[in-house]
């Protein structure tokens, strides 16, 4: 999907391509053109493994929280029947769009659903702008009058707004309501540009309230103490914390031992590790993220819900 040709705005192209071309596509991840190019050049040829499981959303009933992985930062979330999909990306690759081709990372292993098997969202969370977060193609084919849209601020220049029901931004401390579920955005230690010179846009992890849950989505974040701000009697019943490419990119994101503290800064009582066999973003091997976000819980092996593509939660 992410190498087929979708029709999008002169603006939304803009936003995808940045206007510079090829030349700037390298600094769509972190600013490190020579990584980039060698890990766009080893996906040629390779194949993309079809996920370990696929969820059976089919039988998730509109009572209690619901959850699956479907690959790196994507998560589809059910809570008392309200669907969220967080920064969703399902195509083949994260990166530029030129036409019929994107030019980036490609993927390790195949969403665990394709986007033609979601029910309907109620509201799409994006936490920021980077290609392997915030990918256009998949949001052009999510864009629904009965959508509504939670971003960071001054992000929403990169969709077709008026195709959702509603597209709100949010600066950190600010809540937005949807449907029952209230949205809180809250401080990370990350950076929100998509482009080299677009550096004003904002970057978010969120609280999710709804009824009796709550759920953290960190979005992505480098070690912050920020967390504890999150911290309440009530707890977290769920941190969805990332936990991969900190090889080199430490500045921008936490280690596994990093992100298993801050989810318990935030109260958190089960956690789902993301960022991590996605996409190969870091210099790490692929299952060390996970492997050492095993070793940090310890005794509380428990305490992880899931930890491979495709696998599905529910609680309540």
């Amino acid at each position: 999907m992410g190498d087929t040709p979708i029709s999008i705005s002169r603006r939304a192209w803009i936003a995808g391509a940045g206007g510079a071309g090829l030349a700037a596509a390298g600094t769509g991840f972190y600013y490190n053109p020579p990584p980039f190019w060698r890990a766009i050049a080893g996906g040629w040829g390779r194949d993309i493994a079809p996920p370990p499981a696929s969820p059976g959303i089919a039988v998730w009933g509109d009572r209690g929280l619901h959850v699956a992985w479907l690959g790196h930062a994507t998560l589809l979330l059910k809570i008392d029947g309200f669907t969220i999909l967080t920064d969703p990306v399902f195509s083949d690759r994260a990166g530029l769009n030129f036409g019929p081709v994107t030019v980036g990372i490609k993927r390790l292993i195949a969403p665990a659903l394709r986007l033609p098997d979601l029910p309907p969202i109620d509201l799409v969370l994006l936490s920021h702008a980077h290609m392997d977060h915030w990918d256009i193609p998949s949001l052009v084919q999510l864009e629904s009058r009965k959508t509504e849209v939670v971003t960071a601020w001054s992000t929403s220049d990169l969709l077709r707004a008026s195709r959702y029901r509603r597209v709100r931004e949010l600066r950190w401390g600010e809540r937005a309501q949807a449907g029952a579920a209230e949205i809180r955005a809250i401080e990370v230690n990350h950076w929100g540009a998509r482009m080299r010179t677009d550096r004003w846009r904002g970057y978010n992890g969120y609280l999710i309230e709804s009824g009796r849950w709550r759920v953290l989505f960190a979005g992505d974040t480098a070690d912050t103490d920020a967390f504890r701000a999150v911290r309440t009697r009530r707890g977290i019943d769920l941190a969805i914390m990332p936990i991969g490419a900190y090889n080199p990119w430490i500045r921008y994101h936490c280690t596994p031992e990093q992100a298993w503290r801050m989810g318990n800064d935030a109260g958190a009582g089960r956690f789902i590790p993301v960022h991590h066999q996605t996409f190969s973003l870091g210099r790490e091997p692929r299952l060390e993220p996970i492997e050492r976000f095993r070793a940090a819980a310890g005794r509380q092996q428990d305490r992880i819900a899931l930890d491979r593509i495709g696998h599905e939660l529910r609680l309540g």
